[in-house]
């Protein structure tokens, strides 16, 4: 293999290369939305509850005693 085809070889390297990170990174980007967007939601859940604990009445029994 001459100098060329290693020259040749390396580029084409660099270019799956470039080509993989440049998917990763969407991958990447895509999971942060979706990781932003669960902790929205839990968010809203936990307030959901406490707000419904704020609610409740102290020394009731609960409807099945």
């Amino acid at each position: 293999m001459d100098l060329e085809e290693k020259l040749i070889a390396l580029e084409t390297k660099i270019a799956y290369f470039e080509n993989y990170i440049n998917e990763l990174n969407e991958v990447v980007i895509t999971q942060g939305k979706s990781i932003k967007k669960l902790e929205l939601e839990a968010d809203d859940l936990r307030k959901q509850i406490q707000s419904g604990k704020d609610n409740l009445p102290e020394n009731e029994k609960p409807p099945h005693y």
